[in-house]
């Protein structure tokens, strides 16, 4: 009879675990308005109870535009321009990722259904950001990057953009 009781609290505690582990997972959404634009990949968000946030884009990475008397990419000031007229002052929905990046949120954002951040990346704003995707974003991401290099969008208009990862490497940003 013990032995019984043991493998029910060893499959209670198994199941514990798991049912845990997917409640964690799931990715958490909320709505709220875009309130300021950053940068081209990072906005900050009003939730309905008046509690603001600042949110980063995920699985993108757009052009540095300067800042505190520091050079910005070409592009930069185009991508945070495209940003804020793309959600600035509107309602948007947000899929909190779970992950945190200095003192932001990770997060995607949709307006009227709309992915922002592949559409930032299919009109040539940023790069997919392959080292942090994840599916099904990688291959959405991914593929509206290509197109965008393919029609020459935004920063592939230039021969050999450099990405933002390696210029705030070399700039120590």
């Amino acid at each position: 009879m013990r032995w019984r009781k043991k493998i029910f609290f060893a499959v209670f505690l198994f199941s514990l675990c798991i049912s845990s582990q997917s409640i964690a997972e799931t990715p958490k959404i909320i709505r709220g308005t875009v309130i300021q634009v950053s940068d081209g990949d990072t906005v900050v968000i009003r939730l309905f109870t008046g509690k603001t946030f600042k949110c980063r884009l995920y699985g993108i990475d757009a052009p540095e535009a300067p800042h505190e008397g520091e050079a910005g990419q070409p592009h930069g000031l185009a991508a945070e321009r495209e940003l804020r007229n793309l959600v600035l002052y509107t309602i948007v929905d947000v899929t909190l990722m779970g992950e945190s990046s200095y003192d932001r949120e990770v997060c995607v954002i949709e307006k009227m259904g709309a992915d922002i951040n592949r559409e930032m990346v299919k009109r040539g704003y940023a790069w997919a950001y392959r080292y942090h995707l994840e599916s099904p974003y990688a291959s959405e991401y991914i593929g509206a990057e290509e197109e965008a290099r393919k029609m020459r969008r935004g920063l592939w208009q230039q021969t050999k953009p450099t990405p933002p990862w390696e210029f705030r490497h070399r700039s120590k940003r």
